[in-house]
């Protein structure tokens, strides 16, 4: 069972969000917070797995609170789910520890995947917002070093390329005429190769060490 808190200043989103996960067996809703100072104070009563966080809020926003429980509770996992889609809103909520950033009009059904996954330790990040942070990441980056120099063959360059361009394991089989299957064993030579854990860290990588850009 995952437990989540829902944290909005919007009643009626906490309503639509909690009927929307209430639909999943695996899932239940420990709570509701209307800010980030009375997520913490509901962590700091009760187990909770995954939060699921806006980020405008009053008191304490999002990011600062985001920031807070990565300090004081490293076991719960944060999903940000908001509105705001601008590049500060972004960076700051990723490097105060957020494992993911959803926009409200993400579909039920993938939210309901994303919190799934991201409990299973995957990362997910909104493709409206994907350009975003990976060009922040890419002007950020620190110089290339050889030693961590990594090879990809022509397919796996064109898988990777494909997911910084947001594409799911669907959308890049349909793209380059392979089974899903075939794509998740690109996908998993691509980490190897790289020695990261999902898609965002090797989009990431790539990005650093010039085998995908975002043209």
């Amino acid at each position: 069972m995952i437990r989540v808190l829902i944290c909005d200043d919007q009643a009626i989103v906490c309503e639509g969000l909690r009927r929307i996960l209430q639909s999943d067996p695996q899932i239940e809703v420990v709570g509701t917070a209307s800010d980030g100072l009375q997520a913490l104070e509901l962590l700091a009563a009760r187990p909770v797995d995954l939060v699921l966080m806006d980020l405008k809020m009053p008191i304490m926003n999002g990011v600062v609170a985001t920031r807070r429980i990565a300090e004081d509770h490293p076991g719960v996992r944060v999903l940000v789910l908001t509105t705001y889609d601008d590049d500060h809103w972004v960076m700051d909520a990723v490097r105060a520890g957020a494992a993911g950033y959803l926009l409200k009009d993400t579909p039920p059904a993938q939210l309901l995947e994303a919190i799934h996954g991201t409990m299973a330790g995957r990362t997910y990040v909104d493709p409206g917002v994907t350009g975003k942070l990976l060009d922040s990441v890419a002007r950020s980056a620190p110089p290339r070093r050889p030693e961590q120099r990594v090879v990809l063959s022509e397919r796996e360059r064109e898988v990777l390329q494909l997911m910084t361009q947001g594409f799911t394991n669907a959308d890049i089989a349909r793209q380059l005429y392979l089974s899903e299957g075939t794509v998740r064993n690109y996908a998993s030579e691509i980490f190897r190769k790289m020695g990261v854990s999902d898609r965002t860290q090797a989009v990431v990588f790539g990005l650093r060490h010039g085998l995908v850009d975002l043209e």
